[in-house]
């Protein structure tokens, strides 16, 4: 029996108010379990809203959004949630890094926060052990760094704390929204091989949004969202 889609849309509209224009229009969508896809798009074309509904931080107006085999677009906030904090690794554009906390235990909120990730660390030797790892494969020493505040840490470096937050715990899929933009084109590079392979070893589903599209090669597929996204075409 074959695994169900890491993603599935089917018929998916969202508009941000009632009244307010459709910014979104798809009528069908879809990754593969396990599956590394890279989707472009331009700026304002939809990208961040389309990653802020399948990570279920927002609800479609209309349609249905399935995750891991989950009903995403039928659940409660508090249950999209606990489905988030669970089975998914997002970096976020603006990397949402708690201000008070060091890098280390930025790194390390998925695990204390979902048991059923911080079980999935235990194998590496805890928590703490697998953030270190991640960490130094994101090339971020953790012996210089593990204490230090987001604020203290140059926009790259937050960039690959978000990046090892996401990763933590073995997330059945990873959406990563813009997460190279701050890296020159040889950390870029490196990061991405990085992130794909953290993917590949996990067993993790990648969407990967970017407006770069000279990194569509590294990836499975590449699509871009101009084709998918109807919102805002004349008849």
């Amino acid at each position: 029996m074959s695994a169900a889609p890491a993603i599935s849309l089917t018929g998916v509209r969202f508009s941000y108010a009632r009244k307010a224009p459709v910014v979104l229009d798809m009528e069908r969508f879809e990754v593969a379990a396990g599956e590394k896809v890279f989707l472009k798009g331009a700026s304002g074309s939809g990208k961040s809203t389309l990653l802020g509904l399948i990570a279920g931080i927002m609800a479609p107006t209309a349609g249905r959004i399935e995750v891991l085999g989950e009903p995403m677009s039928k659940l409660s906030g508090g249950k999209r949630d606990a489905l988030r904090a669970e089975r998914l690794g997002v970096i976020f554009q603006m990397f949402n890094l708690l201000p008070y906390l060091p890098a280390g235990a930025n790194v390390m909120l998925p695990a204390r926060f979902s048991a059923r990730r911080g079980k999935a660390c235990e194998a590496a030797g805890g928590a703490e052990a697998e953030a270190r790892r991640l960490m130094t494969r994101l090339q971020l020493d953790p012996k210089q760094y593990w204490s230090s505040p987001p604020i203290e840490l140059s926009v790259g470096q937050q960039q690959r704390v978000a990046a090892a937050r996401a990763l933590i715990g073995r997330p059945g899929l990873v959406l990563a929204d813009e997460p190279t933009s701050a890296l020159d084109a040889d950390a870029r590079d490196a990061f991405l091989s990085l992130l794909i392979e953290e993917c590949a070893a996990s067993g993790a589903a990648l969407l990967f949004v970017s407006h770069d599209g000279s990194l569509a090669s590294k990836f499975d597929r590449a699509v871009d969202l101009s084709e998918l996204n109807t919102a805002g075409r004349s008849a």
